[in-house]
């Protein structure tokens, strides 16, 4: 199997209730992260197909999987209540495919926030920190520090790969909340990049350097939480 090619699994959330997932572990993986989309795309979308490959090139496995309503071809996202259960069963099915493994857990915009939701009302098992692909901080043109409130009870290491001009997260609210958090959140900035890690051709250069630049800053924390 390529260090890149997925297999697909299923994850039980509920009676009834099951949903699709992608295994990627890359050989000697010392990590992996449970990868949640954001709200508009499923785990095949491919910039999530990009991070998960790239990822692999690092030395880190991923499980990515699909909230409830994704999987039904909905585009309403699920309640909190029904994301924090899609996040509590992908960590669990990551921690028995990787039982040797440190988890990371965490991901795009609204599945990064779900995930971080999760972990503040009950610790995710076997999980050494969360990182977040643009954490969605407000919605776009409604500028709040409030989806932020819960953080304060996330009592892991945190890390903050955002754009310079994401419109759901300004840096004048995002820098503040980030530093109240301490040393348990690390802020890397991408100069010049929107809330899809996207820059602009003024910019002088491109997303895949971007893209790059956060995946090797992402390699680097977890390397230094876990070990």
């Amino acid at each position: 199997m390529k260090e890149s090619e997925a297999q697909s699994l299923r994850i039980e959330i509920g009676p009834g209730v099951a949903v699709s997932a992608l295994l990627i572990q890359p050989p000697q993986a010392r990590a992996c992260y449970v990868f949640a989309h954001g709200a508009g795309a499923g785990m095949t979308h491919a910039s999530m197909e990009m991070v998960a490959a790239d990822l692999a090139k690092r030395g880190i496995a991923t499980l990515r999987y699909q909230f409830p309503y994704m999987e039904k071809g909905s585009k309403r996202p699920d309640p909190p209540t029904v994301a924090h259960a899609a996040v509590r069963a992908a960590v669990a099915k990551a921690g028995r495919s990787f039982a040797s493994l440190p988890l990371i857990a965490g991901g795009r915009s609204f599945g990064g926030r779900m995930t971080s939701q999760a972990q503040a009302l009950s610790p995710l098992p076997g999980v050494r920190g969360l990182a977040f692909l643009g954490f969605p901080l407000h919605p776009a043109g409604k500028p709040s520090s409030d989806r932020a409130k819960h953080l304060a009870d996330v009592k892991i290491p945190m890390l903050f790969l955002q754009g310079t001009r994401d419109a759901l997260a300004e840096l004048r609210l995002l820098e503040p909340v980030v530093k109240s958090l301490g040393s348990r959140a690390t802020l890397h900035l991408l100069d010049g990049a929107d809330h899809s890690f996207h820059v602009l051709k003024s910019s002088g250069r491109n997303d895949r350097e971007v893209m790059d630049e956060a995946l090797d800053a992402f390699a680097a924390w977890v390397d230094g939480i876990a070990g």
